[in-house]
């Protein structure tokens, strides 16, 4: 059956621009993810794999790496001021991700061999997409790459975490632990700092003189973290406040006008204000931890990546969605409420960590915590999938 011109018009439009089919499946994977994951963790679903690893994975490279990629295929030529990537050649990397995170899922279901299978054509995808910006890395006429060399960093760790991670789920698991700190320290952090210091101040208009020396310190401490953490548990909790104090100093240093009445703004600061207040509490929760054994449900690792790394991604996505589509580069009541949403988001799961901590029965809160993180990708797709597929103009 021939499509019509419509049909066939929307399609072409659909995948015209690299991050409109990669944010597609990022949030449908993060809606279809957590409902299996919720339903799994509280034994209304069995599933074929372990419910933790399963997060773990889906999160990392079902939600947000397809997620990096539609913004960096769209934003990376630009910051290298390079030609854009070839239709054909993103095209093949989404087919990847597309076929890999449909045979996860099923594999959750059905059968771990689905989900083994799915992962190595993920992770094929991870590496050759890597692999394309590493490419125009290489072929830039820049001189500054002080940016894109962090950027491209944390990607390539982020290959590395990914290997580390299917050796561990089918072959080695007590390499979990380690892939799981690599991947979110080196690769979802570092990754989404790399590119909220440079692009936040910009569009911020806080002229400020870059640090040269951040990254690189921070970076260091990152290491410094994991490597703590593998020695023994919680350990790091020195690291954390050291690295919490250094980007709050930066921050200052950058005089971000927060509060701002812009939404599409104060969104991308409240994620960047996230950064230290994470740091600092985690070194606080794992010292607990140390001294008293009371387990505090990974709140060290949520609040980074839904408070850091989820908000800038809403914010960051959102931005790419109505600036690439003609749409008027400003909030509307949907957006500004999808951002409260965020940080609803956040709070709730805090919420869940501290209801563990104090030994209650949390399973209520996890219960409206999951229903949040699911009403606000529901939401975000409502409004912004039609954008994406047929450049839609929006209305408030």
């Amino acid at each position: 059956m021939r499509m019509n011109f419509s049909e066939e018009s929307e399609q072409s439009y659909f995948f015209s621009q690299p991050h409109q089919p990669f944010f597609i499946l990022s949030f449908v994977s993060a809606i279809v993810t957590m409902l299996i994951f919720m339903l799994a963790y509280k034994g209304v679903l069995h599933i074929a794999v372990s419910p933790v690893w399963f997060h773990i994975y889906s999160f990392t490279y079902l939600m947000f790496t397809p997620a990096f990629f539609g913004f960096l295929f769209t934003t990376f030529p630009r910051f290298t001021a390079t030609p854009p990537i070839e239709q054909n050649v993103y095209m093949r990397i989404f087919s990847f991700y597309y076929i890999g995170a449909t045979l996860v899922l099923l594999g959750s279901i059905v059968t771990p061999v689905f989900s083994g299978l799915g992962m190595v054509v993920v992770f094929a995808g991870h590496l050759m997409g890597t692999r394309i910006l590493g490419n125009i890395y290489r072929t830039t006429g820049m001189e500054d790459k002080h940016d894109v060399f962090w950027i491209l960093t944390a990607m390539r760790i982020g290959v590395a975490a990914h290997f580390l991670f299917i050796v561990s789920a089918f072959f080695y698991h007590p390499l979990m632990g380690l892939s799981t700190e690599i991947s979110t320290y080196l690769f979802l952090f570092l990754l989404t700092f790399s590119v909220a210091q440079r692009m936040v101040p910009f569009f911020s208009h806080c002229m400020v003189e870059r640090n040269d020396y951040l990254m690189k310190t921070l970076f260091g401490l990152l290491i410094a973290h994991i490597v703590l953490e593998g020695i023994y548990t919680n350990s790091s909790f020195i690291v954390d406040i050291v690295i919490g104090l250094l980007v709050g100093k930066e921050l200052l240093r950058w005089k971000l006008p927060f509060p701002n009445p812009d939404p599409l703004l104060w969104i991308l600061h409240a994620a960047l204000l996230w950064v230290p207040v994470a740091f600092l509490l985690s070194g606080a929760v794992n010292l607990v931890t140390l001294l008293s054994g009371i387990d505090f449900l990974a709140m060290d690792i949520h609040m980074l990546v839904l408070g850091f790394v989820l908000t800038i991604m809403i914010g960051f996505g959102t931005r790419v969605t109505i600036g690439h589509s003609g749409n008027l580069m400003q909030a509307d009541r949907w957006m500004t409420a999808l951002f409260y949403g965020t940080q609803a988001v956040v709070a709730l799961r805090i919420m869940v960590s501290l209801a563990a901590a104090f030994g209650w029965d949390f399973m209520l809160l996890f219960d409206i915590s999951a229903t949040a993180w699911l009403l606000l990708f529901i939401v975000w797709a409502y409004r912004f999938f039609a954008v994406l597929i047929s450049g839609k103009k929006l209305h408030s």
